[in-house]
Formats: C-alpha cells, sequence, structure tokens
C-alpha cells in the first residue's frame, strides 16, 4: 500500500468492491459521486489499481461536495496529496491511500471525488454498477468546481474503493459483503436506496457505537467461485477486511452460487460460509450472517435449488458459527407463498428487492448486535 501511513482512528465511511472494469483511457477524467456514511475529519480516499497489469499514474485529486450534477458546492473542492505529492503511481495490483485532508465532512454527505490520469492503459479498476450517476471529461478538469467540462455520465466508479474519516473517538463500521441485492440493483438510481443505504440513516441516528457503512456487493457475485467479480471467499481480504476501523461483516451472499446449477450443495456453501466466519473471527471481527432470500419466479429458480436454500437456511438459523442472524428470508418471503417475494417488495425480476423492499431489509437487522462486543 502506498501513500500515508495507516491511522487507527481512521473509519471507513464509503466503500465499493475492486473489480475488473474495460481498458483505462489516457487523459481521461472521472468525476465520482459517493454517498458518504459517517462524518468525521481528516478525510482520506485510497485508488486501487489492484486489476491493472501495469502502473497507473493519478496527477490530480481532489475532493468537494456536490451541488448538483457534476457540479460542486463553491469552495469545496480541495486537492488531496500522497506523501506530500499532488502526483501517485501506483503498481499493478496495489493501492495507494491519500494524505488526510483538513476539515471535516458531514455524516451522509455527497462526496465527489475527481481524478484525473495522464497514462491510464490496460485493464481498469473500478466497480460497474454504481446504482449512482458520476461524470468524465478529457483533460483534467479536477480543480473546477463547475460542471462545464464535465459533460459525459457513467453508471460506474472507477480507480476509488473507499473513503475514510476520524469519527468521534469509539466509532466503527460494518461491511456488507454480498451481490447484486447487496449492490443495489433495482434500486432507484442516485437516492440512495440500496438496503446498506437504509442502514446508514438508521445508524445515524441510533445508539449505536457503529455508525460508518461500507457496501461490498458486487453483482452476479458468489461466496465459492469467481465469475461476476472475485468469489467473497477470494475477495474478503481486500474488500472487507483491509477496510480501517471495521468491527462487524455483515454476510448476505450464495443466491447466485445455488442458483447457478454447477452442482453447489448446502454442504458445499455452508463450508464457505464457516470460512468467512472463521477468518473474520481470526481478525477479531463479527459476523452477522443472513438468510438466503426467495427468487421463485426468476428464470433459474427450480425445486433442486429451493431445496438448497432451504437447508442452507435452516443452517444458518441455528449454526453457532455466526455472531447474530438476519432473517431476510422470513422478511421478504410472501406469507402466501413463501418461495417466492412479497409482491410489494418484488423490483419486478421476482429476485431483486424494490426499494420498499429494501428499506424493509435494513429495518430488519438488529443493529446492537453490530457492535460487537467482546470481540477485539
Amino acid at each position: 500500500m502506498l501513500g500515508a501511513p495507516a491511522d487507527p482512528r481512521s473509519v471507513v465511511t464509503w466503500g465499493a468492491s475492486a473489480d475488473r472494469m474495460g481498458d483505462g483511457v489516457a487523459d481521461r477524467g472521472y468525476r465520482l459521486v459517493v454517498h458518504t456514511s459517517t462524518g468525521g475529519t481528516d478525510l482520506r480516499i485510497r485508488l486501487s489499481n489492484a486489476f491493472g497489469d501495469r502502473p497507473v499514474t493519478f496527477d490530480d485529486v481532489h475532493a468537494g461536495i456536490q451541488r448538483t450534477g457534476a457540479e460542486l458546492v463553491r469552495g469545496s473542492n480541495h486537492a488531496l496529496t500522497f506523501e506530500g505529492a499532488r502526483s501517485v503511481t501506483v503498481p499493478a495490483g496495489a493501492v495507494a491511500v491519500s494524505d488526510p485532508l483538513p476539515g471535516r465532512l458531514p455524516a451522509t454527505t455527497n462526496l465527489v471525488v475527481s481524478i484525473h490520469s495522464p497514462d491510464a492503459a490496460g485493464p481498469a479498476t473500478g466497480h460497474w454498477m454504481a446504482m449512482q450517476t458520476s461524470y468524465t471529461t478529457q483533460g483534467d478538469h479536477t480543480a473546477e468546481e463547475s460542471a462545464a467540462n464535465w459533460t459525459e455520465t457513467t453508471g460506474s466508479w472507477s480507480y476509488l474503493d473507499s473513503v475514510t474519516v476520524r469519527p468521534s473517538a469509539g466509532t466503527g463500521a460494518v461491511v456488507a459483503l454480498g451481490d447484486s441485492i447487496t449492490d443495489g440493483w433495482q434500486s432507484t438510481t442516485d437516492l440512495n436506496r440500496r438496503w446498506p443505504d437504509y442502514l446508514a440513516r438508521r445508524l445515524q441516528t441510533a445508539r449505536t457505537h457503529v455508525k460508518g457503512v461500507a457496501n461490498e456487493g458486487i453483482s452476479g457475485n458468489k461466496v465459492l467461485a469467481d465469475g461476476a467479480g472475485q468469489s467473497a471467499l477470494n475477495r474478503l481480504q481486500r474488500d472487507v477486511l483491509s477496510q480501517p476501523g471495521v468491527r462487524t461483516v455483515f454476510l448476505f451472499e450464495g443466491v447466485n452460487d445455488l442458483k447457478a446449477h454447477t452442482g453447489v450443495t448446502a454442504q458445499d456453501l455452508i463450508a464457505g460460509y464457516r470460512e468467512i466466519a472463521d477468518r473474520v473471527h481470526a481478525a477479531g471481527k463479527c459476523v452477522v450472517v443472513a438468510t438466503v432470500a426467495p427468487f421463485k419466479g426468476w428464470s433459474e429458480w427450480d425445486p433442486a435449488a429451493e431445496a438448497v436454500r432451504r437447508d442452507v437456511n435452516q443452517f444458518i438459523r441455528t449454526s453457532a458459527d455466526f455472531d447474530a442472524v438476519t432473517d431476510f428470508d422470513h422478511i421478504l418471503r410472501n406469507p402466501y407463498d413463501p418461495e417466492r417475494i412479497f409482491p410489494s417488495f418484488d423490483g419486478g425480476d421476482h429476485l431483486h428487492p424494490n426499494d420498499k423492499g429494501m428499506q424493509a431489509m435494513a429495518d430488519a437487522v438488529d443493529l446492537p448486535s453490530l457492535d460487537c462486543t467482546g470481540r477485539g
């Protein structure tokens, strides 16, 4: 890891799982809009070249507050440095963390990180399905607060994979490790209605020490096998355990493993869950696990997959491997047809919840369980 030394008081306030994107473009600028959770001082960002095959240089990086679209609040845009320098070159497979930016970032803010690379090429690193409009341009316009030169839009985040702040003493974070439901598919774009967003809003007003939320969902992701992103097992360290201030990992994955018809059994998935729990506990953190939600009506549903889901959920509800359980299956299912999602929660494809379903999921989380007392 390049950049400033780690600050033990930092806590992640936003995160997005790194994945391989298309090829990078030289002299390209990205104005990336992200919604924070907890507030604090000394903002830092992490730039990732995890999937690159060559170094990439970022020669100008700024952070400001969104006014509307690509326009920033006047006076809010400030240059970020890396070990005192305005430019940083990140080797293939590495990340770089900025120096702390003086000042306070309020909670639940639309932060805008503007980056420019003069030499990007080869596989880029980023997050495909942001459910958030960001902006791009040719040339270096990162210091500008006007939207005039930021005329192209993108639904992905490029190179940026986390933001941290120094909140009040004793504050921690939860990381949601999941697939497209956690990533927010079928929630309303630009309104921050993914279930981890609703959870973050609950936490800001709750009497809990956990205030930070990082969404590490990847659409199509599996627990056991690489495909749409590296598997949960393979990305656990980079996307989850490396984030500062994390107290609890919220594990909600499995539907893509069991509906893929690759022969994955309930015991296979259970072994994967247990390995994740063991590794998280070894890192001194807690694991809250959620049951797999219903998906009858989705094209890949069949009775065999449903049988695996039922067995996996029975294990989750009764296992001592986890610190707490949230029963998303119970919350989302149709009480008159429990293999299906409740119609008023259905985003339309019988797998992904709509905004109302996302809120119901967040409301079902027991907030004190996220505080993780007694794990370190």
